[in-house]
């Protein structure tokens, strides 16, 4: 189990170590590696009964023109850049910070799509 108060590592350099597995109610969900396509949407219960919305595949984006502060629904093309995984271009999934090309053109992802059920992003 990992703490989150401290870190992994002790002040020596030393590592500390689990003392026993996670529970079930400390596991992680599964990623969802949001792609482009016909849009699919699941819903899942989470802690406390609350429910969230992941997006499996989207075709359209939220996107805002800084300039004419305006915001349109626009057609994704393709991913052409993501900090969270180098193998997720090619792959064209979608994650918060990354580069989609639209119709207007590039622009960045503000969303966490496989936790919030939208894709949202600012022209570049």
């Amino acid at each position: 189990m990992r703490a989150t108060t401290r870190s992994r590592r002790k002040i020596t350099g030393g590592l500390y170590r689990d003392y026993r597995k996670k529970k079930l109610y400390e596991l992680a969900g599964e990623p969802t590696l949001t792609s482009i396509g016909k849009t699919k949407r699941k819903i899942v219960r989470v802690r406390g009964g609350n429910t969230k919305v992941k997006v499996l595949s989207i075709e359209k984006a939220n996107i805002y023109d800084p300039k004419t502060k305006k915001h349109q629904l626009v057609k994704i093309k393709s991913v052409l850049e993501n900090p969270a995984n180098r193998h997720y271009i090619r792959r064209n999934i979608i994650t918060k910070g990354c580069i989609i090309d639209t119709e207007l053109g590039k622009a960045k992802v503000t969303s966490r799509p496989g936790q919030e059920g939208v894709v949202n992003a600012v022209l570049i």
